[in-house]
């Protein structure tokens, strides 16, 4: 990444301001501006998130907000009530209260003299929602927007019920906001009242996990911030960015058709990152992008950001199955619309001889059946990948050797896959519950299998999450399901494989009893959306190399460690995918603090015992800085009975104690159990 000291406009740096609000709760804000911002009030931007201004985003933020400032802008980098240097305490995600807080937030940066009323908010994943949170509310000063790696259905999107099967990020996320409520605010900053304002946190922060489990259908706990129930409520302009290796990317196309206002789509190859830090690459000039966006929105520059497609996304190339790429070869492509409507399906039937088009041959009924182990799904990697593991999905074969397997022949011409596969299945399960999981391989020649995309769907929620309904044992009956969006070319000579299986661990959690699938090949198929490629798309506007502000300077105490390893115990029958995402100790050189931050996940089973799946994850934290010295450590079990979710947790905070060292503050445990309803 090139790295830019001079910008268009000398700037200055506030680490902290609070902002009051009117019910006495101050957030904490850091703010990049102009230093002749009071003489020339110019536009603010609002970055608004639960995960510490103050160290732990301070290394995104360097890069990220000094350059927008540089080219005309306020940054506004705030902490949610309840996290960082804020007051409060953060109970739950999404809260009614951190949009209201929010709205407050934007009334008081319009009325600051370095402020020309004009505000943006962006942001990537919380930032993302909360950014289409706050703009469903329609504050009279936001103009415009940025949501990166966010989704507007709460339920389905977010590490929580994916086709209404729990996915074990659910537990992952649950884990990181266990650690990052439970630490205390910067005395630095906050002054001597930090340890009152910790023991409050960690009093009153809750597990919630256990909120999350207690709602396992889509009801109003999901709906109060799920903006696709009224695409309307938006009226500001809208850039939604995104990554095909991260979870969220099919809120992008939804917005780009549901929504009525100006609005723009950016789909790379990158996981849960900004695009000028995206892994796999290539990255882009993503910040240049940010500032056409603000200049365009925010200072009315006519330089025809809105002239180009609303669509562009990243054509990926096929490649060798790896859980870590350096980047995906490709090219850009774009559409000027959402739905396209030079993209149409390509139609495959289920057949005994594999995928074959439709009246290809006059195929015979078949039935086939399947009951997967509990090993399909270890090479699926992370719902959404962080780029801090090797964590992507790998070859697919060990896969299919516990699935249903059907392959196209050789292709005579490539497929250009761009959009939502669907699959419809004719099918009977022999349990009231069950799931499907379903996986587009592209297989080479020699046999290895990439995944191109999948979907889940809990059989039980075939017509909907919010009144789950129990499968008739034994009848038959068609389902319908949606598999993620993808731009994926499949080169000729290679085949299209569909594999479906009943079960897909660790990705989302197995049902409560094994289950056999009968699948009736003649009345199902699989509908690929398919793109022809196109003159023009050689003619879109280049990005550039990805640029960024200085970097943190950072001082490394000890070295990290990231792994994703998976064990087979022979003489137990025991499986265990174990992840470590550690990144051990470092200074922050200008404010002197000393990180440490650890997370190690995992998740396992005994032979093929449903009720054997286990996910466990520990945390740790610390600060150490001068005579402050804390540290916190979670950690969180989920199992499951045929009737219940188990959740099992601890949290320990801990402050030195001068000569009689690292004494406990607080400590807390939890055992929840929650009735599983059809899930």
């Amino acid at each position: 990444m090139r790295t830019v000291d001079e910008f268009p406009c000398s700037t200055i740096s506030i680490e902290n301001v609070f902002i009051p609000l009117s019910d006495g709760t101050r957030l904490a804000a850091r703010i990049w501006l102009p230093v002749d911002a009071e003489a020339a009030p110019v536009p603010a931007v609002l970055e608004y998130l639960p995960y510490r201004k103050r160290d732990d985003t301070r290394a995104r933020d360097a890069l990220n907000h000094p350059y927008i400032a540089g080219h005309g802008y306020a940054c506004v980098r705030v902490d949610l009530r309840g996290s960082g240097d804020s007051d409060g305490v953060l109970r739950d995600e999404y809260l009614p209260v951190e949009q209201e807080d929010a709205c407050e937030v934007i009334a008081w940066l319009a009325e600051q003299p370095w402020c020309d009323g004009n505000v943006g908010m962006m942001g990537i994943s919380w930032g993302g929602f909360n950014s289409l949170h706050v703009a469903a509310r329609r504050p009279p000063a936001l103009r415009a927007i940025i949501s990166a790696s966010a989704t507007e259905d709460l339920y389905v999107d977010n590490m929580h019920y994916m086709g209404g099967c729990l996915l074990s990020d659910n537990l992952s996320e649950a884990t990181v906001m266990f650690a990052c409520t439970s630490l205390p605010p910067d005395p630095a900053i906050v002054g001597d009242r930090w340890r009152q304002m910790w023991l409050e946190r960690l009093r009153g922060s809750g597990l919630w996990i256990e909120n999350w489990l207690e709602h396992q259908h889509r009801d109003d706990y999901w709906l109060r911030a799920s903006v696709n129930e009224d695409y309307s409520a938006i009226e500001c302009p809208v850039f939604a960015v995104g990554g095909w290796a991260d979870g969220y990317t099919n809120a992008i196309f939804r917005l780009m058709e549901h929504l009525d206002v100006p609005r723009k789509g950016l789909i790379g190859p990158w996981g849960h990152k900004y695009p000028h830090l995206g892994v796999p690459g290539p990255p882009i000039d993503f910040l240049d992008e940010v500032v056409r966006w603000w200049d365009h929105w925010l200072k009315g520059v006519p330089n025809g950001v809105m002239d180009e497609p609303m669509l562009r996304v990243w054509m990926q190339d096929s490649v060798e199955p790896n859980p870590a790429y350096e980047a995906r070869p490709g090219r850009w492509v774009a559409e000027e619309r959402w739905p396209a409507p030079a993209i149409g399906p390509r139609t495959y039937e289920l057949a005994a001889e594999g995928l074959v088009a439709p009246g290809a041959s006059a195929l015979p009924a078949g039935a086939f059946s399947v009951s997967s182990p509990l090993s399909v799904g270890m090479a699926a990697g992370k719902w959404a990948s962080y780029a801090a593991t090797p964590d992507l999905p790998t070859d697919q074969r060990n896969e299919d050797g516990g699935a249903l397997v059907f392959d196209t022949a050789p292709l005579e011409s490539p497929v250009e896959i761009l959009g939502r596969p669907e699959l419809e299945l004719q099918l009977e399960v022999d349990r009231p519950v069950a799931l499907v999981a379903a996986r587009l391989s592209d297989v080479a020649p020699t046999g290895e299998a990439t995944r191109v995309t999948y979907g889940v769907v809990n059989l039980t929620h075939r017509n909907g999450s919010a009144r789950p309904e129990s499968m008739d044992v034994g009848r038959s009956m068609r389902i319908s399901m949606e598999l993620n969006g993808i731009a994926q070319i499949v080169p000729a000579g290679h085949r299209i494989r569909l594999s479906l299986s009943t079960s897909y661990f660790p990705l989302v959690w197995p049902p409560p009893e094994p289950v056999v699938m009968t699948v009736h090949t003649r009345e199902s198929e699989l509908r690929v959306p398919a793109r022809s490629p196109r003159a023009e798309d050689e003619l879109l506007r280049t990005f550039g190399p990805p640029t960024a502000a200085a970097p943190l300077a950072l001082t490394r105490v000890s070295p990290g460690e990231h792994h994703w390893r998976t064990t087979n115990d022979l003489a137990t029958g025991g499986t265990t995918l174990e992840i470590a995402d550690d990144d051990g100790e470092y200074v922050i050189d200008e404010t002197g603090t000393a990180v440490t931050r650890a997370t190690t996940e995992w998740f396992g089973f005994r032979r093929d015992d449903v009720t054997s799946a286990r996910g466990e994850t520990r945390t740790l934290r610390r600060f150490r800085r001068d005579d402050w010295n804390i540290e916190v450590r979670t950690r969180t079990v989920l199992t499951s009975t045929r009737s219940t979710f188990v959740v099992t947790a601890e949290l320990d905070a801990y402050e030195d104690d001068g000569d009689r060292g690292m004494r406990r503050v607080f400590a807390d445990s939890w055992f929840r159990e929650i009735p599983r309803r059809s899930v």
